[in-house]
């Protein structure tokens, strides 16, 4: 139906029976600072499970995991499967968004490269998917720029004091640069290409296509290492309903909500709501330099996503 149609319609429901703007931007609120929560604890549980096992491994338990429960969704709500078409912009959308993405941040922590290291390449997301929107056609208002390098500042000074100074061999970070790329990449063919299938169906897709990607790394290279410890299923039970399933489906939601680029700057509250959850879980140390960070990148954040 068109616009015209709908607006000349006996059924549509008077101006009136709409509800206010307010309540809509409430919704998104919640569901936006809930995303920004559970994506910031996928840091302490990677972190843990890292420590007992290969990040490939890890990963194809992860998204195995989660593909057969997105997988078992949709077929109790008997959903149809999507065009040729739409599984194909599904498969591409998992190629980048969870195989590249989070197979670089993994192995690049792996191969020595800090947390705060990896976190700051998720901070500087927003101003790629930016640029790559503005490359592409988007309009990028001077406001949102000018929070971009508010946000990109509070993410500098909150983890400053964690990026490596040791020499870490180059690969770490030619890992973490294939990861940005990834979350880059797939946050914009997404929003441009991936949100027309049923969420369920979409994600079962990402993440089987992932685990047909990372699976021969964790076979070949790997031998399917992990100690089998409880800490490590644990941490992959969480990562698997907590960021693969809960999380994912917050971010898409997002996606078709909103602009990719008002959606990418609420990863600038990543790393400082990271450094918040490490404080009080696991002891480390929150120092000035970090709680002014955060202000910042909250600043930055609310230019960037503001109408």
């Amino acid at each position: 139906m068109s616009a015209s149609e709908k607006s000349s319609s006996p059924l549509v429901a008077p101006p009136a029976s709409v509800p206010p703007p307010s309540s809509a931007d409430s919704a998104n609120s919640i569901a936006a600072i809930s995303f920004v929560v559970l994506w910031s604890t996928g840091y302490l549980a990677g972190k843990l499970a890292l420590a007992h096992g290969a990040p490939f491994t890890l990963l194809v338990v992860r998204f195995g995991s989660a593909a057969l429960i997105f997988a078992v969704l949709a077929l109790v709500a008997r959903l149809p499967w999507p065009s040729l078409r739409e599984t194909l912009h599904s498969a591409v959308v998992g190629l980048f968004s969870l195989a590249l993405q989070f197979g670089g941040v993994y192995a690049g922590i792996k191969l020595g490269a800090s947390a705060g290291a990896a976190a700051l390449v998720i901070g500087i997301m927003p101003l790629g998917v930016a640029l790559l929107a503005r490359a592409l056609g988007d309009p990028v208002s001077k406001a949102q720029w000018f929070g971009f390098v508010l946000g990109l500042g509070g993410v500098l000074l909150v983890v400053a004091d964690h990026v490596d100074s040791a020499n870490v061999g180059s690969m770490a970070y030619v890992a973490l640069a294939i990861g940005l790329f990834g979350i880059c990449i797939g946050t914009l063919y997404q929003k441009r290409h991936g949100s027309n299938v049923d969420l369920r169906i979409g994600l079962c897709i990402q993440h089987v296509v992932a685990v047909l990607l990372l699976l021969p790394l964790a076979w070949w290279w790997e031998h399917f290492e992990f100690d089998g410890s409880a800490a490590f299923y644990l941490a992959s039970a969480w990562l698997v309903l907590v960021n693969s399933v809960a999380t994912f489906a917050l971010l898409f939601v997002l996606l078709r909500r909103g602009a990719a680029t008002a959606v990418a700057a609420l990863f600038y509250l990543v790393p400082p709501v990271t450094a918040v959850m490490s404080f009080v879980l696991l002891g480390e140390h929150m120092s000035l330099l970090k709680l002014a960070g955060f202000a910042l990148a909250a600043v930055g954040v609310y230019l960037g996503t503001r109408r």
